[in-house]
């Protein structure tokens, strides 16, 4: 990773993405705000200390405070491992997904790039155009994209909407690169009319409803992150898992497990 920002205006950045005073984070990262302003303006250095301080109070994602220790002068302190190489994490991502079965789970990345997939959420995936599947399958832009399972989806106004919603917050929360320019994309996708509208259909949760060849799906999801991550890739990892929303979903799930083997 290599920024070209000096640290102080990456604590300023971040502090105003945060929408915080200098008061506001100074008292709570417990130095003085003459401090805070000098290392935000460069005219002083914040230490390894006093950067995962600010790190932790602002909340930054590892990624990013990899970048404000390069900028510092230091050596990154969180490493970065691909899928493969994460032991444990890796093996539990696997058992989320296996475990699932016949109901379909997925992981993603902080710019939802699939990482992984159960059988299940392969399936639904399989009719993907090559476009949407080059160099990486990302899984909003394959769900929203007029060629991709757009197309299927029942509800397509009320789920872009709420999908949407989703990204801001995300955008909001870690201010992840590319992030913005997808979001920018997929509200540039058009909505064809006679696909729902933003009325829930279920009282529990907006549900994501799924057109099969052997009939309709209804499916509520939720997402699994990981406690305390100590690595760049695991901090960024999110598992997807959907579950039926209704008896019918829950028995065509098994059936069409059942016909893939």
């Amino acid at each position: 990773m290599v920024t070209k920002e000096p640290v102080g205006q990456l604590v300023r950045r971040w502090r105003e993405h945060r929408r915080r005073s200098q008061l506001d984070v100074a008292v709570a990262a417990n130095l003085s705000t003459r401090h805070l302003s000098y290392i935000e303006t460069g005219r002083a250095t914040p230490s390894r200390n006093m950067i995962e301080r600010l790190c932790d109070e602002l909340e930054v994602p590892l990624r990013e405070r990899n970048a404000w220790y390069l900028a510092a002068g230091f050596a990154p302190v969180y490493p970065e491992r691909s899928l493969a190489d994460l032991g444990a994490a890796r093996a539990a991502v696997d058992a989320v997904l296996t475990g699932h079965e016949p109901y379909p789970a997925l992981a993603v990345d902080a710019r939802w790039e699939l990482l992984t997939a159960n059988r299940a959420a392969t399936a639904f995936l399989a009719d993907l155009p090559p476009a949407l599947c080059t160099p990486a399958v990302n899984v909003l832009r394959a769900t929203l994209h007029p060629d991709g399972l757009s197309r299927r989806i029942r509800n397509l106004a009320q789920w872009r909407g709420h999908v949407l919603r989703r990204i801001r917050r995300q955008f909001a929360r870690t201010a992840t690169e590319g992030l913005a320019e997808l979001l920018a994309e997929i509200e540039s996708y058009p909505v064809p009319a006679g696909h729902g509208d933003d009325e829930p259909v279920n009282d529990l949760a907006v549900p994501l409803l799924l057109a099969t060849d052997f009939g309709d799906l209804s499916l509520l999801y939720t997402t699994t992150v990981f406690g305390s991550p100590r690595d760049v890739t695991l901090d960024e990892i999110a598992i997807e898992t959907f579950f039926p929303a209704d008896p019918a979903t829950a028995e065509l799930l098994r059936t069409l497990a059942a016909r893939a083997g």
